[in-house]
């Protein structure tokens, strides 16, 4: 009767041959269940169920193999026995193009942060306007007159005066107000002054 939970004995082969003998020594029951003899796994050895269950207890597949050899297998088995090469080594010292993977979560960004492209960001728009700075086509660092003066050409290009009351302008007109409105509030405190104080053009 079969136990619960266990796996059935493989039916033996009924071709009137006398049945495998077990190969641990001295046992006279039939080898029923193989086992690798070494590690390449191409070769077989057959025991009864208590003695494969023994074997399979002892086995070690790195029986013989030294550190550097147990190592260098571990890497191998790592990468399916494939070989594989270091992030950017096979791409030359070129930068990466980010056309050619979509990266809508800038998760692997277009340079590595060097000491220059740290530099670079430090002088940077603030990440939360830069949107609105990409919305209205400008720069960073940005002056109140050049704000000014880029709203008021875009909102004389979306109004609805001008677009035949075009509903699609009236949504950009809207996100343009938005974006003016808060790059308006964030320009530096000393530039708003001295735009604000400045004679009418």
């Amino acid at each position: 009767m079969r136990r619960s939970g266990g796996s059935p004995a493989p039916e033996p082969e009924d071709d009137g041959a006398p049945p495998r003998r077990c190969d641990h020594p001295g046992c006279a029951e039939a080898g029923l269940f193989r086992a690798p003899r070494d590690r390449t796994l191409r070769d077989f050895l057959w025991f009864c169920l208590p003695h494969v269950r023994a074997y399979n207890a002892s086995w070690d597949f790195y029986k013989g193999m030294g550190p550097t050899e147990i190592e260098a297998a571990l890497r191998a088995d790592a990468s399916w026995q494939r070989p594989s090469w270091p992030l950017g080594r096979l791409g030359g010292a070129t930068r990466f193009n980010p056309e050619l993977l979509r990266d809508p979560l800038s998760v692997l960004g277009q340079e590595a942060p060097t000491k220059r492209r740290r530099a670079r960001e430090a002088e940077a728009a603030p990440p939360e306007l830069r949107a609105a700075l990409d919305l209205l086509g400008l720069p960073w660092p940005l002056d109140q007159a050049m704000l000014r003066a880029r709203y008021k050409d875009l909102a004389k290009r979306h109004h609805p005066d001008a677009t035949g009351g075009d509903r699609s302008a009236e949504e950009k007109l809207k996100d343009i107000n938005r974006a003016y409105s808060l790059l308006r509030r964030r320009v530096p405190a000393r530039l708003r002054a001295e735009a604000e104080t400045a004679p009418a053009g």
